[in-house]
Formats: C-alpha cells, sequence, structure tokens
C-alpha cells in the first residue's frame, strides 16, 4: 500500500465582507488616504492577520476551511515535500510588539513569561491556526513562547491535547535563551546544560521527535568545539530514554560554519545526534553571535550538513513578483535535499518585513511546493 502523501487544497473560501476595500486588494481594507512608514504598514498587516483569523475561527465549525493539507495517494510519493509550520513564522502574532525592546524582553522572559505575549495568538491557539488555516498536519515550537511551561504538565498535556485534536503532529522544540553550551567557562556551560534539560522532557510530554540547541560558544574556535562537543553528549544522554534527539541548527556564531558544526558532532559522537539546516544561517564568526560580516555559501553549507540532517528549516525573507525568493534559490534547495535522500519534514519559516506573516507563510509554502515538484 503507498505511503500517503501531502497536498494542498482549498476547500471553500471566505465570506464576503461588506466594506469599502481597494479592488483587486486580498482583503477587504478601507481605502487609506496616507502612505504609511514601515512600522506602521507592518502593524495594519498584523490587524488583517488578526481580523481573518477571527474571521476563519468563528467559520471553522462551518467546515470554511483554507488550503487544507490533506493525506492523499493519487500522486506518486517524491511528488510533494512533507512540511511543517515554524511556530517562529507567527512570532509577531504571539509577542506583539514585546521583543522591540529586546532587553526589557528577556527580564520579562525570566521574571513573567507570560507577559511577553502581547499579540493576539496564544500558544495552545498554534495547532489550530496551523492546521485550519494555512493548512499543514506538523508544527514546530519555540520554548520563548512557553518560557515558563516546562514543567507544567498541565499546560504540555493541554498542547498535546490540541495537536491530538487537530490531527496536527508536533515535530520539534526550539530551545533559545538558556545559555552557552560551548562556553569556556565550565560554570557558565554546566548552567546551561541545566537549562536546556527540562525541555528535552517538555519536548517528550508533547510528543516531539526532537529539541533544536544551539552551539553558542565563548572562547577559541577549539575551546568551542570540545565545549560544545561535551555539552551535547551530555544532553543526548539525557534524552535518549525518552527517544528524543537533540539537533544542532546552523544558527549563529561558529554553529554557522559548517566544518566546525560538522567536527563538533563528529567529537559528540553518538546516533541521536543531528543538523537542523537552515537555508539561510550561514554568517559565523569565532567573536560574536549575530552580525558577521563573514559568510559561508548557503548552498555548499546545506550540501555538507544534510547527511546529518533530521530537520530543515525552509527560510524566506522576501518574493518577487513571480513568487520566487529573492535572495535563495528554493530550486536549487529543493534538488539538494533530495540528492541527499532525506525523507523528514522541511519547516516553514517566514521572517521578512515586506509581507504580513500571513501572506509570508502562504507564500514560502507554495514555493517549496513548486521548487520541489519542478
Amino acid at each position: 500500500m503507498r505511503t500517503p502523501v501531502y497536498h494542498m487544497r482549498l476547500l471553500s473560501s471566505r465570506p464576503k465582507r461588506i466594506s469599502s476595500f481597494v479592488p483587486g486588494n486580498r482583503f477587504s481594507w478601507p481605502i487609506e488616504p496616507v502612505r504609511l512608514g514601515p512600522k506602521q504598514e507592518m502593524d495594519r498587516k498584523q490587524k488583517i492577520d488578526r481580523r481573518r483569523f477571527i474571521e476563519f475561527a468563528t467559520l471553522g465549525a462551518a467546515g470554511a476551511l483554507a488550503n487544507k493539507v490533506i493525506a492523499s495517494s493519487d500522486k506518486p510519493d517524491e511528488a510533494l515535500p512533507k512540511l511543517s509550520l515554524s511556530q517562529w513564522a507567527l512570532h509577531r502574532a504571539h509577542f506583539g510588539a514585546s521583543k522591540d525592546n529586546y532587553q526589557r524582553w528577556q527580564r520579562l522572559l525570566r521574571e513573567s513569561p507570560d507577559e511577553v505575549l502581547e499579540g493576539w495568538l496564544k500558544p495552545l491557539d498554534f495547532p489550530k491556526v496551523a492546521r485550519e488555516r494555512f493548512g499543514f498536519e506538523a508544527v514546530e515550537y519555540v520554548n520563548t513562547f512557553i518560557f515558563g511551561k516546562a514543567r507544567d504538565d498541565s499546560f504540555l498535556e493541554q498542547l498535546r491535547t490540541r495537536c491530538d485534536d487537530y490531527g496536527v503532529k508536533s515535530v520539534l522544540l526550539m530551545v533559545d535563551e538558556a545559555g552557552y553550551l560551548g562556553h569556556s567557562d565550565t560554570n557558565q556551560r554546566h548552567q546551561s546544560i541545566q537549562n536546556h534539560l527540562p525541555w528535552i522532557e517538555a519536548s517528550a510530554k508533547i510528543g516531539c521527535d526532537a529539541v533544536r540547541v544551539n552551539a553558542h560558544g565563548i572562547g577559541s574556535y577549539e575551546e568551542q568545539k570540545e565545549a560544545a562537543a561535551e555539552s551535547l553528549r551530555t544532553l543526548v544522554e539525557h534524552a535518549e530514554p525518552f527517544d528524543v534527539k537533540v539537533l544542532v541548527e546552523n544558527h549563529g556564531g561558529l554553529s554557522s560554519f559548517p566544518p566546525w558544526l560538522l567536527e563538533t558532532l563528529k567529537s559528540a559522537d553518538h546516533p541521536l545526534l543531528g543538523t537542523m539546516v537552515d537555508f539561510d544561517n550561514f554568517a559565523w564568526s569565532e567573536e560574536r553571535i549575530w552580525h558577521s560580516d563573514t559568510r559561508y555559501d548557503r548552498y555548499k553549507g546545506v550540501e555538507e550538513l544534510m547527511p546529518l540532517a533530521q530537520a530543515v528549516s525552509a527560510k524566506s525573507h522576501n518574493f518577487d513578483a513571480d513568487g520566487s525568493e529573492t535572495t535563495i534559490d528554493y530550486h536549487r534547495m529543493a534538488d539538494i535535499i533530495k540528492t541527499s535522500g532525506y525523507n523528514g519534514y522541511i519547516g516553514v519559516e517566514h521572517e521578512g518585513n515586506h509581507f504580513s506573516e500571513e501572506e509570508g507563510i502562504e507564500k514560502t509554502r507554495d514555493l517549496l511546493i513548486k521548487a520541489w515538484q519542478a
């Protein structure tokens, strides 16, 4: 019997709204007499997303579901990719404007983590939105949206139940703001390990197959490699009884330099260790985590990291009129992934400012399918 694969099908359209609108615009939105600045424009788009979510949630029971991903066996298995939705693609919907002041956001995250959730989307509703609004049957979480819930069994059970209710698979949990696993200072590194352990257990309770961690560090090239390998080995040994994989993303610092990351994973040496390969995070540095001017070739990097891949993140920022990403060749990325033999989920993660989060998710999803079928 052929294994089910996934495709997109438009089940029905949303009801029309009676309002003043711009002809040809896909949203019914009042005509605005003045040109908006970038931040005002993003706020406007966020309000559109909020309004559309309310409309959609209200009519969900009546079957007004758009772009639903459904299982089918009428296409060859290789015709379409397995797609998941990254929670980070809706970070503005969750955080609102709270992350605009990063220092305040970090303080609240530790002192009163629920206060960072200033947006309209609550974490427990993410599986419903992923499934019913965007058509995804799999999701990827980020711990900063549930930062105070790592040991909250009641919340974790609710989240798992929500996924079961909507037929959504929990793929992985990304762990951020937990310290530097590659820190050359032993005390700092051990504290980071302790910060990660509850999230490994939480990921298992949600039903995830893996956690994604950051191999950020402080020290020389070799010091960071040795420290990160030791930390990763400790984490994966803790994760093994839970049947949870530990994945490292190319995500800043030396982790965005594939030779270093591969050397580190080889040194840690465990079958449950692997990579989460991001299309875009290849600006690397030994001295800083972000904002480096030194960049590794993304296509070479993805190709080198794919043999150990247990997850892939399809990053996008902007699109041209034809729907192509303006800086990343998705067709080339699709070819690299297929050639590697990878058959896991590809996470949709739009984080640009040129489109609303909703539009960016749809464009990234559609481009992945188009590139895969080319």
